[in-house]
């Protein structure tokens, strides 16, 4: 007893501990536009506003169909933001992750609506376009694409196609299963799955997988009810059970055990079950196929599966498949397609009539190589120094996806290392301000930089001179001022120089001069204070800065000397003037004491008549 007891307690342990290990998936929903976290009925879903993530102007929100997230506001991008907007969302746990974005509708002034066609990029990567008269057809108000995330990070991007401006609705981002719907050994981070369709047959109502209580590691799966392949009432009827079924909502995809509890059967009249979607020609889409044999017994139903004419499964019987009746069974199969159509044909063989009891397509896409970080980081300086207007979108990764680039950057992707790299930029005659940053260097790959007529003002940055790569450099009609840099002339591969129309000045560097040999193109035109080469002025000796600098001291104690000098003989010149002007005032008194000196001197002159004599001979001479 004592046994039993201890054996059941440690599997209650193991369980709980067990339980406790597996953690819930990741999950967060945004609410585009919306000023403050909502909470929505009837499944109680909470959805984040999205402040701090993009810009856009937010709007209220006119939602397009019924399976559309009861949310009141929406996002919309204009053109005058750029033509590409960007949710950057951080904090996201490296991961395998279903990324479903529902887009709204904004009413114009008049009422009217209009329906916005656009591109959708996910991590660089472009997963879906919108086309026209999406707003009538239920499971395309949203797009969905199952993802690997590897940085901590999404980007979620939005391209203007010239078609009305992007308007966003919610996103969601939740986690799966990193071996949800493996379906081939090349199978990898490297692959996105767009989710095409996705068909629940038989009875029931479209809806999504949280009505069906199911798993959250499933990823919230919306499944469309269609009771008959096309409009044909006798391609399929619905049949439906109650009964359990086994291995559905099994890892690592999860799917819900409803799923299996309906079905489309085939008729006598048409034995056949043929179902045919409309999709992109050249492409790669993965079909999977659901069933479970819900109405007989082992070997009294085999039938054989095509697509697109060719033989996919042969002799499919679901209960020697699955190993039972009520068991739920997946096959899966990747195809490529070079027309517009994929059909799907279910072919009885022996017994009774095929079954069916969901599908599942989606399109396979290689996932675009990133931009190299360095670089990424590069132009994001340049952006903010030169403050480039948003009108230019400088969004997201500036290369990828290749169909919609930064606006004057010209990518190319270097294939041994697996990246994009940046080898030119054109943002000449756009009215940028700003200056131009050291952090132009990092771009190491550049071949063209043109800059030309624009309103940057400052130094030619020395860093300039580390970008071996560069042949063009024009940035000619600015307001570049200082000297030019000595490493411009280390760049061995430029072949044009145009510096001409800025305020530069001193020495044409001599190992530029020397580029000329090379049948270099340069042009230092209308720069007042270039001299050095010909057809600039003659320059002065060269000296040093050492030098450049002693002259300046020189010439300014020289001045201040001057100066002091003045000013010396300025007061000395003004005292001078001052003494004269006191001697004068004082000349009458003088005058008057000269007088009576001379008749004193007479009066001694006539009382000794014709004799010489001194005061200590005839003793003091009194006067009365």
């Amino acid at each position: 007893m004592f046994l039993q007891f201890l054996q059941l307690w440690m599997m209650l342990c193991f369980a709980t501990v067990s339980c406790a290990a597996r953690q819930d998936p990741f999950a967060m929903r945004l609410s585009c536009g919306a000023r403050q976290n909502v909470q929505t009925r009837p499944t109680n879903t909470h959805w984040r506003e999205d402040f701090g993530y993009t810009g856009g102007i937010v709007s209220n929100a006119t939602r397009p169909s019924y399976i559309t997230p009861p949310l009141n506001t929406l996002r919309y991008f204009p053109l005058s933001e750029g033509p590409q907007n960007c949710y950057i969302i951080d904090k996201v746990p490296k991961g395998h992750y279903s990324i479903r974005i529902f887009f709204g509708l904004v009413r114009q002034s008049r009422g009217t609506l209009i329906e916005p066609l656009f591109d959708i990029s996910i991590e660089g990567t472009q997963i879906y376009s919108l086309k026209s008269g999406w707003t009538h057809q239920a499971d395309q108000v949203f797009a969905e694409a199952l993802v690997f995330l590897t940085d901590d990070s999404v980007s979620i991007c939005f391209h203007s196609t010239g078609h009305g401006d992007p308007a966003i609705l919610s996103i969601e981002i939740l986690q799966i299963d990193d071996k949800a719907y493996y379906f081939a050994p090349p199978w990898s981070q490297g692959l996105i799955l767009r989710t095409i369709k996705r068909l629940s047959c038989g009875f029931g109502q479209s809806k999504f997988d949280v009505d069906y209580a199911g798993d959250p590691w499933g990823g919230d799966r919306f499944w469309q009810r269609i009771k008959t392949f096309g409009e044909d009432s006798e391609s399929g009827q619905p049949r439906s059970v109650e009964t359990r079924i086994k291995h559905a909502s099994h890892p690592p995809n999860f799917y819900p055990e409803t799923l299996y509890q309906s079905a489309l059967v085939s008729t006598n009249n048409q034995p056949d079950l043929t179902y045919t979607l409309e999709v992109d020609p050249n492409r790669n889409y993965s079909v999977w196929l659901h069933f479970a044999e819900i109405d007989y017994s082992a070997g009294q139903r085999i039938f054989d599966i095509e697509i697109n004419g060719d033989l996919a499964f042969k002799h499919v019987d679901i209960v020697e498949l699955s190993g039972d009746v009520y068991t739920a069974l997946v096959l899966n199969t990747t195809v490529a397609v070079n027309g517009r159509s994929l059909t799907i044909k279910l072919k009885p063989r022996e017994g009774n009539l095929a079954i069916i009891n969901a599908i599942e397509i989606f399109e396979v896409i290689m996932a675009e190589s990133k931009t190299i970080s360095e670089e990424v980081s590069a132009l994001q300086a340049l952006k903010k120094a030169l403050r480039l207007p948003p009108r230019f979108g400088w969004n997201g990764d500036p290369c990828v996806p290749p169909q919609h680039p930064w606006s004057g950057v010209d990518c190319q992707l270097n294939k041994s290392r697996g990246s994009w790299i940046i080898d030119g930029l054109g943002l000449d005659n756009q009215g940028l301000k700003g200056f131009l940053p050291d952090d132009i260097s990092r771009l190491l790959n550049l071949q063209i930089l043109n800059l030309s007529r624009n309103n940057i003002h400052g130094a030619i940055p020395s860093s300039l001179g580390t970008i071996n790569s560069l042949q063009v450099l024009d940035l000619s009609y600015n307001f570049f001022n200082g000297s030019i840099p000595e490493s411009l002339g280390q760049l061995s591969s430029l072949q044009r120089l145009n510096l001409n129309s800025n305020l530069l000045s001193d020495r044409v560097p001599a190992t530029l001069g020397g580029r000329l040999l090379y049948r270099a193109s340069f042009n230092f035109t209308d720069n007042a204070g270039l001299c050095g080469i010909p057809g600039l002025p003659t320059c002065g000796s060269h000296l040093s800065a050492g030098g450049k600098i002693g002259i300046g001291l020189g010439a300014s104690f020289t001045i201040f000397l001057l100066t002091t000098c003045s000013v010396c003989w300025w007061k000395r010149r003004k005292n001078i003037l001052r003494s004269q002007q006191i001697a004068g005032r004082a000349a009458p008194y003088a005058k008057a004491r000269t007088h009576f000196s001379r008749d004193i001197q007479m009066t001694r002159h006539h009382n000794n008549f014709g004799k010489t004599s001194t005061a200590a001979e005839n003793g003091p001479i009194l006067l009365s």
